[in-house]
C-alpha cells in the first residue's frame, strides 16, 4: 500500500497550516502577539490618525429584531461581550484546576493560595499608600491582578531549564489570582443591583442545566442559554463577563454517558463503516449515519471541559485578547496630564504596586508558610523560583486593564492607570527574565562545579 501524491499546491497548503499550528502551539506567541496589538494600539492612538483609533472604538454596533434592539459602541461589545469568552475560558481552567490540577488537594494548593492572596493585599495596600484623592482610590484593584498569558509566555521565553513544578506554581497562583479578580469584580465594580436580572439570569443557568441533564453535548446548542444568562447578569447592574465565569465552572469535567464507552463504540462504528464503504454498489447516503454516530463517539472521548477549552483557547489567545488589547492600550499620551498631581499618582501607584508590591507579597507570604511549617515548597521549586514567579507575577495587562476601566471614571485618570500597568508589564516582563536568566547560568556552574 503507498500513499496517493496530491497535488503540488493541496500539498504546501498542508505543510504551511501544519507548521502555523505547532507555532501557535508556542506558550510564548500568545504574549508576543498580546505585545504586539498593545503597541499598535499606542502607536495609532499617537499618531496622526489618532481621531480614527477614537471613532472606531465609539462606532456604534446594534443587534436586534423588529422592534427589540440594543445599540452599543463597538468597545462595549469588545470589553462586556467578546471578554464574556475570555472569563469562559478562565472559568473552565479553574474547574479543570479544581478537579484535576494544582487546586485538586488542599495540600498541593495551599501554598500558591497564599501566594496569590498575599500577592493581592499587598500591591492594594501600597497603591492605597499614595494617598490618592477620593476618586482615584477606587483603583486600589487595579495592581493585583496578573496576566496568565503574558506571564506564562514570558516564562517560556526561559526555555526549558525551568522546571515544570515552577511553571505549575504560577499557574495555579494565576488561576487563584484570576478568581479573587472575578469576585473583585463581582463585589466591589457592580452597581446598585437590580435583582430582577437575577430570574433572567437564573432562566439561563437552569436552560443548561436542563441541556447537560438530557445529555445535549453540542456546544451550539448551549449558546442560547449563555446568551440569555449573559443578558440576565447585565440587567443585574453587574459585569456581565461574570456570566463566562459561572458557565465555565458549570462545564462538564466528565463525558456525557453513552450506553458504551467512546472506544468500544468508535471500533465498532469504524467497523461498520468499513463494511458499508467496501460494498458493491454503495450509495453514499448510507455512510451518514455511521459517519454521525462516529464523530459522536469521538467527541465524547474527550469530557467537554477539555474539549470546549481546547476549541476556544486559539480564539481567545490569538483573536479576542489581542483585539482588547488594541481597543484598550491606546492611551494618547497628549491626553493624560501627568503634569497634574492626581494622574501622575496613578500611574507611579499602579507601577510600583504591580513591579514591587506583587514579588513583595509573593515572596514574603511564602516564606512565612514555609517559616511556620504549614507548607513546604514543590519539588524544583527554590527560592529564586518563587522570586521569578513573583516579578512575573507583575505582569498585570489584560485584567489590569480590564479593572482600570471599570475602576476609573475620569479619563485622565483612567489614562495614567493603563499607562502604569503597560510600563510596570514591561518592567517585571524584563526583570522576569533578566532573574530567570542568572539563577539559570548559576545553576549550571553549580552543576559543573560538582561534576
Amino acid at each position: 500500500m503507498h500513499n496517493k501524491e496530491l497535488p503540488r499546491a493541496q500539498e504546501l497548503a498542508e505543510r504551511a497550516f501544519a507548521n502555523l499550528e505547532r507555532f501557535l502551539h508556542i506558550e510564548a506567541v500568545s504574549g508576543i502577539v498580546l505585545l504586539i496589538a498593545a503597541v499598535a494600539a499606542l502607536i495609532w492612538a499617537n499618531s496622526p490618525a489618532a481621531d480614527s483609533y477614537d471613532a472606531l472604538w465609539h462606532t456604534p454596533l446594534t443587534i436586534g429584531v423588529g422592534s427589540l434592539v440594543y445599540s452599543q459602541s463597538l468597545h462595549f461589545w469588545i470589553n462586556d461581550g467578546l471578554m464574556t469568552i475570555f472569563f469562559l475560558v478562565v472559568g473552565m481552567e479553574i474547574r479543570r484546576e479544581i478537579h484535576e490540577g494544582a487546586l485538586s488537594s488542599l495540600r498541593q494548593a495551599t501554598l500558591p493560595m497564599a501566594a496569590a492572596v498575599g500577592g493581592v493585599v499587598v500591591p492594594a495596600l501600597l497603591y492605597l499608600g499614595f494617598g490618592h484623592a477620593p476618586a482615584d482610590q477606587q483603583g486600589w484593584a487595579v495592581p493585583t491582578a496578573t496576566d496568565i498569558a503574558f506571564a506564562v509566555g514570558v516564562l517560556a521565553l526561559l526555555g526549558k531549564s525551568i522546571p515544570s513544578n515552577v511553571r505549575v506554581f504560577l499557574l495555579a497562583l494565576a488561576i487563584i489570582d484570576d478568581i479573587i479578580a472575578v469576585l473583585i469584580i463581582a463585589f466591589f465594580y457592580s452597581g446598585g443591583l437590580d435583582y430582577n436580572g437575577f430570574a433572567v439570569a437564573v432562566i439561563g443557568l437552569l436552560m443548561v442545566i436542563g441541556l447537560q441533564k438530557i445529555g445535549v453535548g453540542s456546544a451550539y446548542a448551549y449558546i442560547i442559554p449563555g446568551a440569555v444568562t449573559w443578558l440576565g447578569i447585565l440587567m443585574t447592574g453587574a459585569h456581565p463577563t461574570l456570566a463566562g465565569v459561572v458557565l465555565g465552572l458549570m462545564t462538564p469535567v466528565r463525558a456525557m454517558p453513552m450506553r458504551e464507552r467512546p472506544l468500544d463504540a468508535i471500533t465498532r462504528f469504524t467497523g461498520e463503516l468499513l463494511g458499508r464503504a467496501k460494498a458493491p454498489g454503495q450509495d453514499a447516503s448510507e455512510l451518514m449515519d455511521p459517519l454521525k454516530r462516529l464523530r459522536l463517539a469521538q467527541r465524547e472521548l474527550v469530557p467537554p471541559v477539555v474539549r470546549m477549552q481546547g476549541t476556544l483557547h486559539p480564539w481567545v489567545a490569538f483573536g479576542i485578547m489581542p483585539v482588547f488589547a488594541l481597543a484598550n492600550a491606546g492611551v494618547s499620551l497628549s491626553g493624560v496630564d501627568l503634569s497634574a498631581e492626581g494622574p501622575q499618582w496613578v500611574m507611579i501607584a499602579v507601577a510600583v504596586a504591580l513591579v514591587a508590591g506583587k514579588p513583595l507579597g509573593i515572596v514574603s507570604i511564602s516564606w512565612l508558610m514555609v517559616r511556620l511549617g504549614w507548607c513546604a515548597l514543590p519539588a524544583g521549586v527554590n527560592w529564586r523560583s518563587i522570586t521569578l514567579i513573583g516579578l512575573l507575577a507583575g505582569i498585570g495587562f489584560t485584567m489590569s486593564i480590564f479593572i482600570a476601566n471599570l475602576a476609573f471614571v475620569d479619563p485622565g485618570s483612567l489614562g495614567a492607570a493603563k499607562l502604569g500597568v503597560l510600563s510596570a508589564s514591561v518592567i517585571a516582563a524584563a526583570l522576569g527574565l533578566t532573574w530567570g536568566a542568572w539563577g539559570i547560568r548559576r545553576a549550571r556552574s553549580a552543576t559543573k562545579a560538582t561534576t
